[in-house]
């Protein structure tokens, strides 16, 4: 049975290993639903944080032949119980004179952000859980989303697990 995974990869930080394992993942077949990639704390590494649609031994495969790729450093698939995760989603929704007060408690409610204003539009930051942004962004429906970008999401364990 399918189901999302999260995995999270430390890698070396150099050019062209998003490209490798991306491709790993392409050739098999599998979409990643989420992706996001940065720096960690040691500027040489940098961590990708992906979600995967598949099923539990594709997954134990996929690792596998990550483990292989040089460049690879770590590979974890992160237990959803026991992690933080957080998404970054900035919506522009259209506004009028009498909807943008209605827009502006919503917005307050989640306590999200107003990042920019005008005259017909406001674009709205939102951080958190999947479940967090996407109420959020089903609440703004009937009032119009121009558009609409998220982070992939990203995740850690939770306490001193590495």
């Amino acid at each position: 049975m399918s189901a999302n995974h999260i995995i999270s990869v430390l890698v070396e930080n150099k050019a062209g290993v998003l490209a490798k394992i991306s491709g790993l993942f392409s050739r098999r077949g599998f979409n990643i639903e989420s992706l996001a990639v940065g720096p960690t704390e040691d500027e040489q590494v940098s961590r990708i944080t992906m979600t995967v649609n598949a099923e539990s031994h594709s997954i134990e495969q996929i690792v596998k032949q990550l483990y292989k790729l040089i460049n690879v450093i770590k590979i974890q698939e992160l237990d959803p119980s026991n992690i933080v995760e957080r998404e970054l989603v900035l919506i522009k929704v259209s506004t009028e004179n009498n909807t943008r007060p209605e827009i502006l408690e919503i917005v307050s409610i989640f306590r999200a952000n107003i990042v920019d204003v005008s005259k017909k539009s406001l674009v709205i930051e939102i951080t958190g859980t999947s479940r967090k942004t996407q109420a959020l962004e089903e609440l703004l429906k009937p009032y119009g989303i121009l558009e609409l970008v998220r982070t992939g999401k990203i995740a850690l364990n939770r306490g001193m697990k590495k």
